[in-house]
This record gives C-alpha cells, structure tokens and sequence, in this order.
C-alpha cells in the first residue's frame, strides 16, 4: 500500500509521535467523511492513544469503586429467598403490584424486596420476592393476599390454592457462579493459546487485557445503575466476550496484513500501518456492533414492555452493554496496546527510525529546491554548471571492447 493512504503521524522508536505524517495524495482533498468510509486513515487513534488510555484507565476506575463502596445488587438466586406467585386477575379485577406489596406489608410488616409483573393478558401473573420466610410467615402472606385480592386461579376459581411459595437456596447461586468463573478462566485460557497460535503473544496479551477490561466495565456498569445480577446475566456476561474477541481478531488480522514484511521497508511506521489497518475495519466494526444491537434492542423491548420477564430483561441488559463496551474496547484499546507492545522490540523502534530519517531526507530536499533564487549569480552559476556537467557526462560515448576476428589470422 502506498504512503497516500497512511494519513496517520509516525513515530519515533520510543513509539510517541512526532508529526510527521506520510505525503498527502495530490488533487481534490477527500472529506473527512468519506476517508472515514473508505477506511483511507480519517480518524489517528493510535497517535491519540495517550487519551484513549487515560479515558480506559478513569473509566476502568470508576466501575472498580463501584463495585467496592456500592457493590451489587444480586437477585434471590445468590441471596436465597422466598418467592411468592399469584396470577393478576382477582374477584376485584385487574391486580397490581402496589395491591401485592400492600398486603405482604400487612401480614408481615414489612415490604417484600422485590415485585414485578410477568406475561401480558390473561397469562400474567405477579411474582414478590423476599428474604427467606418461615412457614408460617409464608402463610400469613398467602392469606392475607387472598383476603384482599381473591386472586383467581386456572380452574377460573378464587383461592389460596392459586397462590404458589417456592423457596430458594443461596447454594444454587453460589454453584452457578462457581461454574461460571471455571467457565470464564477455560475460556480466557483458550483465548490466549489460539491467538498465540494464530497471530503471536503480543496481539494474544493485548486481547487478554481488552476482554478483561470488559468484563470490569460491564460489572462495573451493573453496580453503578443497579441492575439485579441473576443467573441471566452471568450467562449474558459469558456471551459477549465471544463478541468482543471475535471483532479484535478481525482488526488484528488486519493488522497483521498490512504490517507483513514491514521490517524490510521504509515508507511506515508499524503504529501507521496498524492505525490504518483499525481505520480499514471501522466502519465494518461499528457496522456489526449495530446490526448486533437491534435484536439485543426488540429482546429488551419485548422483555421489558410487553411481557416483562425479569431473564430476557437481565439477558438483555448485559448483551446491550457488553457489545458496546466490546467494540469500544477491540478499536481504541487493544490494537493501541499491540503497538505499544510491537515497539518495544529495537526490531521496530530501528525501522521507526529509517522511517523518520527518509523522511527527513526528503524534507531537506524539498527544502533545498523551494530555497533556490534564480536571481541569485552564484546560485544559478552553481546550476549551471551542474547542468553542463550532467550534459557532458550524457555526451560522452560508451566505450566497447574490440573484437577479434574470427577464424586464423593470415601470415
């Protein structure tokens, strides 16, 4: 690829910048608009990687102090709990949640920790959770809610026999997240072995840390808004690092066909060629990112609004917040990473430097030729005479060796 198409600044062999940027394509200038869609170096995010890193570093420190000082806001299955059913019609009419929450607060005293409407139509039924009820507290509530509401059940009668317990232990949560973090090592192991296999340690190492980084942030996210962590929103968790990893794989692989054979030339930098390879893939990155989001967008809308299940609403929010969190991460702070990994190796830092140097070069001579005065004598003595001899040499004929003929000489 030609220089034309860099559009980035290169760097010294410490890997900073230091301005010079590759020789701009003569004619029309593009829009920045229209470099960004071709992918021809419109936007310079790895010479802006400082930024990148210190926005990545606040906001990695943020999600942390959230999750100590705020923590999480975990659902009954790793509190363990009783949970409550009843269905949402009743001999008075339509049962709401304030209606639930009411009588639970009558027969005990106290607020349940959660309620919320599941279905639509005549399947709907309202779900309180608590923390963990005797069975006589159990059965204060499910009398007291048949006395106020009548909650009619599948048979079309009102009973106590429509109201249905279930008890949950915090064991079962604890077991989900243990399997869970063996998955997630299992996994993050095997990310490592194939891009090692596949690329090389340093792009495998930067991967690491980019899916590391949205785990925390996604963690992070729940803790600050407060979003109920249920076993669905582990497995929401496990589901976006396939993501994430799959959109660093294909700017690496990127980056590693530009960056073939870079050691042996001097037109680029590798922070250039990996800079333009994230501008080539930006537009297919942030495309996939939103073609993901919109049936992430119809679940939540369908899990929340129409039929308000709490699992498609936790899955959901989870997939929502990992994707955009996954693609942030794969453009601006993994291939960052990589460059910075690649010029600690002097293999890169020296090509770094005949890459500053040609350039350097070529600067000198261009200012050579803008500095020259045709109403300067000695100036133009000196091209003069420059030119004669350049004339002089081109006119001198080419010498060739003789030739002897063929055959026996006659004596």
């Amino acid at each position: 690829m030609s220089d034309e198409n860099a559009g980035t600044t290169s760097e010294n062999p410490d890997g900073q910048e230091n301005g010079a940027t590759a020789a701009a394509k003569p004619g029309k200038k593009e829009s920045f608009f229209h470099r960004l869609y071709v992918g021809t170096g419109a936007v310079d995010i790895v010479g802006s990687r400082k930024r990148w890193y210190l926005f990545f570093a606040l906001l990695l420190l943020v999600c942390i102090g959230s999750m100590i000082f705020r923590g999480f806001n975990v659902g009954i299955e790793f509190e363990g709990g009783t949970q409550i059913q009843l269905p949402a019609h009743g001999s008075h009419g339509q049962i709401t949640q304030e209606q639930v929450i009411k009588s639970f607060n009558t027969a005990l005293g106290e607020a349940p920790a959660e309620t919320q409407t599941v279905g639509t139509g005549n399947a709907s039924t309202i779900q309180t959770r608590s923390e963990t009820l005797t069975a006589d507290q159990v059965s204060k509530v499910k009398k007291q809610i048949f006395e106020d509401l009548g909650p009619i059940g599948a048979n079309g009668k009102s009973g106590e026999q429509a109201i249905s317990d279930s008890a949950v232990s915090a064991s079962w949560g604890n077991e989900i997240s243990r399997q869970a973090m063996i998955a997630l090592a299992v996994f993050l192991v095997a990310v490592v072995i194939f891009l090692a296999i596949y690329f090389d340690t340093r792009m495998a190492f930067a991967a690491l840390v980019s899916l590391l980084h949205d785990i925390v942030v996604t963690a992070g996210v729940y803790s600050l808004v407060g979003f109920e962590v249920t076993p669905a929103t582990v497995i929401g968790l496990l589901t976006i690092l396939g993501f994430s990893l799959y959109d660093t794989v294909v700017v690496f692989d990127k980056v590693r066909e530009n960056t073939r054979g870079l050691l042996g030339l001097s037109r680029r930098t590798y922070a250039e060629a990996a800079n333009l390879a994230l501008n080539q893939t930006l537009m297919r990155s942030f495309n996939t990112a939103f073609i993901a989001l919109l049936p992430i967008l119809g679940l939540l809308i369908v899990g929340y609004i129409l039929l308000g299940s709490g699992t498609l609403q936790d899955l959901a929010l989870v997939q929502l917040t990992g994707t955009l969190v996954g693609v942030l991460s794969s453009v601006a702070l993994a291939t960052p990473l990589l460059v910075d990994f690649k010029m600690r190796d002097p293999q890169y830092r020296q090509q770094a430097d005949r890459v500053a140097a040609r350039r350097a070069k070529a600067a000198k001579r261009e200012a050579a030729d803008d500095d020259f005065d045709a109403n300067d004598e000695d100036q133009l003595a000196a091209e003069l005479r420059k030119e004669k001899a350049m004339a002089a040499a081109a006119g001198v004929p080419a010498r060739h060796p003789k030739q002897r003929p063929s055959g026996k000489k006659k004596r």
